[in-house]
């Protein structure tokens, strides 16, 4: 549900998770950020996006404005839909002081 940009318009701190993959805030530390993982490239290779946490409650939030009204499960009990309670925890995450 968060569609991630592509690497080949990354910076090469965004690339490495330095930076925020959305708005390029850095230095990211394991407490003001969310880690997406190792990804793969196009040509292969690896990148490690990384968001600031301001950043990843905005796009879990518009993830979540899409996906709900879609998902029975989330019509029906939003706790049911594993996909609707993570982008719901990624929202309150990015929303703590």
């Amino acid at each position: 549900m968060l569609l991630l940009p592509s690497p080949e318009d990354a910076t090469e701190d965004q690339l490495r998770g330095a930076g925020c993959i959305w708005c390029e805030t850095g230095p990211l530390s394991a407490e003001t950020a969310i880690d997406f993982g190792e990804q793969k490239t196009l040509a292969g290779g690896s990148w490690f996006p990384r968001a600031c946490l301001r950043c990843a409650a905005a796009w879990a939030h518009q993830g979540l404005f899409e996906h709900a009204p879609l998902c029975e499960q989330c019509t029906d009990e939003v706790s049911r839909c594993e996909i609707g309670l993570a982008l719901y925890r990624l929202i309150r995450q990015g929303r703590r002081p």
